[in-house]
């Protein structure tokens, strides 16, 4: 590919602009992000005591639990957690994401073995810290800030290494280890870059629907265009017929368990005595399998079922990429994102060993550009197409050329 040397010059000023910025952060989000992964070994030792019990005898009903649960639970639970082997505890649910707790009841004696409430967990401070930098909406836009310029980064990354005289596999597969420390911390962070940059577009992508701008905007788009979960998915305007006693919980669970859904099942409770019992399964790892059943809660009756084939296209596609994004598809892809977080550890590490290398003392070593060099309309309508998929990034590139435009008005005065 031939490229155009003043253009490149230019795309490679602003790289070199947007990873100085942003290094900090991307050194901070992949080391966060590495460690989350470990969220389910960290917290099974150390939780072991709350969610295991010894087997007694017979166990009680899951009616007299879902009592014991509502009298000891902080908020009155929503959805009990079916187990799956004898030795568990049984959870009930309260609320939801950030606000979520979960209380767990001994089967056997009926004891509370303990709350395991999110928000005071280590590893939910670790999700804040690289989700929002613990500075909540203000640390929520800052981050979703640097993951646009990261888009950034990746794009004119690749064409300012991207070879024009050919290619040779030092230097453009394997860093040159004998031609001093410069290049080759400068290959090492290229190089990687290169080989991760389709998984960091998707990883980004995945992360993107937790954001305040570029997630919202999303979520607009899913209800103009009518491709999120379907109006039933919820079933809050679905009504059980109030006739004779409701279900005890434990028929419910029975006919839950009947399903046999993958993953982890769960039977929601109805609200009030017009409501329904709901059940549901979570499974990332193939998310074609999740469903949503509701059923009226006196005759027990199926009232409706959702499949994952009757959510919108979109939401299918946001909840593939978020999957994907927390490494949940299994083994391979928890592997996957670990080590891509560990190259994007060590390219960002590179890149500022690179850059303290090649700095001038007294000065920030920013890239010059010819001042006859003039951006295509090609690269242009890229730009206002970034602007406005990531808004956040175009206001931060009009505030960019504000000063940089006065900076030029002052030389020149």
């Amino acid at each position: 590919m031939k490229k155009n040397k003043k253009l490149n010059q230019w795309l490679w000023k602003w790289h070199f602009i947007a990873g100085l910025i942003s290094l900090p952060f991307i050194i901070a989000l992949s080391i966060t992000g590495g460690i989350y992964l470990f969220k389910a070994d960290y917290e099974a030792p150390r939780q072991k005591h709350i969610k295991e019990v010894v087997i007694q005898g017979a166990p009680i009903s899951f009616q007299e639990q879902w009592q014991i649960a509502n009298k000891n639970a902080i908020k009155k639970p929503n959805a009990i957690v079916l187990t799956s082997t004898a030795n568990q505890a049984t959870e009930f649910i309260s609320g939801r994401f950030g606000g979520k707790s979960s209380l767990y009841v001994n089967p056997y004696s009926g004891d509370v073995s303990g709350e395991i409430i999110s928000r005071e967990t280590n590893m939910f401070k670790i999700r804040k810290l690289h989700g929002e930098l613990l500075m909540g909406k203000f640390g929520t836009k800052i981050i979703e800030l640097i993951a646009s310029w990261m888009v950034v980064l990746i794009l004119t990354g690749l064409y300012v290494w991207w070879p024009d005289r050919g290619w040779n596999i030092t230097g453009f597969f394997i860093p040159r280890i004998n031609q001093g420390k410069r290049t080759f911390f400068r290959d090492l962070h290229s190089i990687t870059g290169f080989w991760i940059s389709g998984l960091l577009l998707l990883i980004l992508a995945g992360g993107f629907p937790w954001t305040d701008v570029v997630g919202e905007n999303f979520k607009q788009l899913q209800k103009i265009t009518n491709t999120g979960y379907p109006t039933t998915w919820q079933g809050h305007q679905l009504q059980s017929n109030d006739k004779g006693n409701a279900l005890t919980l434990d028929q419910m669970v029975a006919k839950a368990e009947a399903l046999h859904l993958p993953g982890t099942v769960m039977v929601h409770f109805p609200k009030d005595f017009k409501g329904i019992f709901s059940v549901s399964n979570l499974n990332p790892s193939d998310l074609n399998t999740q469903k949503k059943i509701h059923f009226d809660q006196y005759s027990g009756k199926q009232i409706l079922s959702n499949n994952w084939s009757d959510v919108g296209i979109l939401m299918r596609g946001r909840m593939w990429v978020m999957a994907f994004h927390q490494g949940e598809f299994g083994v391979w892809s928890w592997w996957l994102m670990l080590l891509t977080a560990l190259a994007l550890t060590i390219m960002s590490i590179a890149a500022l060993v690179s850059y303290t290398l090649r700095k001038r003392k007294g000065t920030w070593g920013v890239p010059k550009v010819p001042a006859a060099f003039n951006v295509g309309y090609g690269v242009i309508t890229l730009i206002v197409l970034l602007a406005i998929l990531f808004p956040l990034f175009g206001i931060s590139l009009l505030l960019i050329l504000g000063i940089e435009y006065s900076r030029n008005k002052i030389k020149k005065s």
